[in-house]
This record gives C-alpha cells, structure tokens and sequence, in this order.
C-alpha cells in the first residue's frame, strides 16, 4: 500500500495519518487468531538515509574498524602468554584428542569469517558491475583481494586440519575401550593427531593456517590507508606515503638486479667452502640471501668472508665483492632511495591542500554509485530490494519463454496453412512496427539522466563558446590590429613631418627677425 495520498496507477489513495507519514511507506498487515495488527516500515525514509553517500562512507568505516578490533580481540587471550608451551598438551578429558582442541574455532573467529563473507559478497558484486579490467586497475582493490584470499586460504587449512582432527577423536571413540589414551597404542595416523606442538609437521595445515593468518591481518591495517584521505592532517600523509610506494617500486628494479648478481656472484664463490668457513655465509643459495640481505642493515659481519684454509686469493676477493656490495647498496642505492622519498614529499607539501581535496573528492565519488548500502556482514542478508529484482528477473524469464514458446507454436501452424507466407510477412511487418514505436517511444520520453545529462553538455558547450569568443582572437581580428597599427604608424610619419616644417619656419623666422634688429643697432 501506499501511505501517501497521491494517485497510484488511477486510485486515490489517502492518507490517514498525514501528521506521521510524509512519505512512501510499506505496510504490513498480519492476522494472528483472528486479530488484525498493521506495521508500519518506514523502510524508505531509512532507505534513503542509508543510501546516502557520507553514511555508506561512516557504515563502511565503522564496519572495518569494528572488523580490526576483532582481530585484536582474537589475540588478546595471549597477550600475556599461551596456556600450553609448544612441548605440552592440554585436553578437556583424557580420552579427548589434542588436537581436537586447538583447531576449534573461537566465536572471535566465527565473526571474523562473517565479516570475511560478507566484504568477499561485496568485492563479487563490484568486479560484476565494473567488469574485471576496470576492477583490476584499482590497487586498493587488489589489496582486498589478496587479503581476502588469505583469510580464505587461513580458515579453509584450519577448517582442514579440524576435519582430521575430529575423524580421528571419532576413531578414537568407536574403536579405543580405554579412558586414558596415555596407556593405548594408537595407529600413526591417529597418533599424530595426539602430539604437542613442537613434534608437527612442517607442512602441517594447521601451521599453514596460522602463518596466513599473520600475513592477512597485516594486510588488514594497511588498509585503513583508504580512508585516511577523509582527514585533513592524515590525508597529505597518506598520499605522500603512496608517492614513495611508486618510487620504492622502481627502484626495487635497479635493487634486485644488483642484488641478485652479488648473490650468485658470492655463492659461485665459496659453494666449495661448505663447512671449511667460520659461519655457513655464501656457502649455499639461501645462506648467501641471508647474509646480502640481513648486511643492508648492519646486522651481518666481515667473518663472512673469512676462510679456514689459507686460500688468501679467494678471501681477498670475497672482501673486495662484500666491499663493493656495501658501498653500492649502501652508500649509493639507499641514498637515491631517500632523495626519490624526498622530492616526492616536496612535490606533495608544495601542493598538499590541492593533492588532499583531489584525494578526499576521489575518495568520496567511490561512494555515489549505487548500491553497497550495507558494509559487511549486513549485506550478507537479502534486503526487500533484492527480492524485488529477482522477482522482477524471474518475470522477464517467464516473458521470454513464453513468447519463445508461442512463437514456436505459431511456426508450426503456419507451416501446415496455405498462406504462411502471407502470415509471416505480416507477422514480420508487425514486430517491426512495434519495434519502431518502442524505440520512438524510447526517444520521445527520455529518462531524467538523459535529461540532466543534455542540460549538462549544453552549459559545458555554451561555457565552451563563451570563453572562446572572448579569450580567442580570430584571423579577421588580427587582420584588422595589423591595418590600425599600419594606419597609426602613416598618421604619426605624417604628424611628425608637419611638426618638422612648421618648426623650420619658426627658426626661419627668429632668424629674420633677429637680423632686422642687429641691422638697427648697428
């Protein structure tokens, strides 16, 4: 029903309370034992609230900050350490499985998968409205990509590992008679299932998990980056930080290119030396990643180069290769790096107002478009608009296989009838005129974008022309500064001739007067 008093398709409808309904409302009426109650929704008054641009912005924000405080929420039963060291087992029973209890899921966790569903449900629903390519364009949304994938990954190892660990405890259940699995031999498969933490294997699920874990909530914070644009002081900031990214990013290049040539360089060098050196540095392919990469920061020593033997040509070229390696990564390379960081800053403090506000504007167009009004884990749940399209699209099936249908049949029957070709040509004749009046009546009754969208081209060109006529200056113009100044020029030539002769005839007659009245005096 509607709850406003306006014609809806020919019927009136009233209001009758016009004091408390101002617009569009839904009402839901519900008959239980015979006794009627009405609900009033004002669901498109809140609607339209929602939809607003500045509050999907706060709903979003507040959605993520409140996913990053369950991230901390998780950790903060180990703040002050774990319960179990990585030696011991820690069961509810004695029949119960140890690892039963290490990959049960915490409720901390469970929220956190909700949130993961409903920003994964949000990130599917942009890649189908923008397509993929323009969706890949975005970093920020490679980001989240990636830091949903592991969050995917995480719980689906950690899911794993709970599905072994509880087919074992079932094992455990239907076939051991005794209480206390300290005194029962178990098969190595479900004996495995029983040992503490340090006897795992490397590769176990579990481990997996939680390593991907740590990496997804690392990438959790660095995402609060997208929204630091929305503050004045953190905005220049955060901009400022994405410049040095691009520069870090070229100048990895350059940095990968040195490194990996004194890598094999030196590995090439004393992989013969393996276990004739005072520390295993250079010896194998990882050591020497190790001590090339740890010795950019001063963490590795001059003993890496040292040999036991008294092989003085191999040591002193291995000191002249790790000098030059310091010297060109160093002093050289992260200097550059620093006055790339540096001018990128300056570029950006020259014009941080500008650089914010463009930021803060891009930012805040993300949210205009339609649709994400809910953040996650909301939007999880179907809203009456999704019915409504989905009704709306099962409808549009039905159309179309029905008219699909009849007009098979009408095929088959004009094929057993005399004049088909009459009906065909007709039938023919009268899709095609009421395609043309469609798409007439399409033309004739523009949309209100369409509408706005041409009151906006028309101002941008009107602006266009104005500008242009009088910024602009024309051929004929030119032509006519060029006669004027030509004209100006004759006219002075002119005036100055004039002056000339009427200032001759001056002096000429000074001089004549003069002589009279030396000639009088004498």
């Amino acid at each position: 029903c509607l709850g406003r008093g306006e014609e809806n398709e020919g019927n009136s409808v009233s209001n009758p309370f016009p004091h408390l309904f101002s617009t569009r409302k839904i009402i839901i009426i519900i008959i239980i034992n015979n006794k009627t109650f009405v609900l009033y929704t004002f669901c498109f008054q809140l609607g339209q609230i929602l939809r607003s641009p500045f509050m999907k912005f706060v709903a979003h924000a507040v959605s993520f900050t409140i996913f990053l405080g369950l991230l901390v929420v998780n950790a903060s039963d180990r703040f002050e350490g774990v319960k179990n060291l990585p030696n011991e087992t820690i069961t509810d029973h004695p029949k119960q499985i140890f690892r039963v209890k290490t990959t049960q899921f915490s409720w901390t966790e469970l929220l956190i998968m909700k949130w993961v569903l409903g920003m994964i449900w949000s990130e599917c629903k942009e890649i189908w409205e923008e397509g993929p390519r323009e969706y890949v364009m975005h970093l920020w949304n490679l980001l989240d990509f990636g830091m949903l994938s592991i969050f995917v990954a995480s719980f689906t190892a950690r899911f794993m590992a709970f599905l072994k660990a509880t087919e074992a405890q079932q094992y455990v259940d239907q076939y051991v008679q005794d209480d206390d699995l300290s005194n029962v031999t178990l098969p190595p498969e479900i004996a495995y299932f029983t040992y503490a933490r340090n006897k795992w294997l490397p590769s176990d699920p579990q481990i997996i998990s939680e390593g991907l874990y740590a990496i997804a909530v690392v990438l959790s914070f660095s995402r609060i980056a997208y929204i630091l644009p929305a503050n004045e002081s953190f905005g220049p900031l955060q901009i400022s930080l994405g410049r040095t990214v691009k520069d870090i990013f070229k100048f990895m290049v350059i940095f990968i290119m040195v490194f990996v040539a004194f890598m094999i360089g030196m590995f090439n060098l004393y992989s013969y030396y393996l276990g004739a050196k005072y520390n295993p540095a250079f010896t194998t392919v990882e050591e020497s990643f190790k001590t090339l990469f740890w010795s950019i920061f001063g963490l590795s020593e001059v003993i890496s180069v040292v040999l036991k033997y008294d092989h003085k040509f191999i040591e002193n070229i291995g000191y002249v290769l790790y000098g030059v390696y310091n010297v060109t990564m160093v002093v050289v390379l992260l200097n550059m790096l620093i006055a790339m960081i540096n001018n990128s800053y300056q570029e950006i403090e020259e014009d941080a107002d500008v650089e914010w506000k463009f930021a803060r504007a891009k930012l805040w167009l993300s949210y205009f478009d339609e649709g994400r009004t809910l953040p996650a884990p909301f939007n999880l749940v179907p809203s009456p608009k999704s019915f409504y399209y989905l009704i709306m699209r099962i409808k549009m099936c039905l159309i179309k296989l029905c008219k699909s249908k009849a007009k098979n049949c009408e095929n088959d029957l004009e094929m057993g009838m005399l004049n088909s070709k009459l009906r065909k040509v007709r039938f023919q004749s009268r899709a095609r005129n009421s395609e043309n009046f469609t798409v007439k009546k399409a033309y004739n009754k523009p949309t209100r974008y369409q509408k706005i969208m041409k009151r906006l081209i028309k101002r941008y060109v009107l602006k266009a022309q104005v500008d242009r006529e009088n910024d602009e200056v024309n051929e004929g113009e030119l032509k006519e500064i060029k006669q004027d100044i030509s004209s100006l020029r004759y006219e002075l030539l002119e005036e100055k001739s004039e002056a000339t002769g009427e200032l001759a005839r001056l002096i000429q007659q000074l001089s004549d007067k003069f002589g009279k009245n030396l000639n009088k005096d004498i």
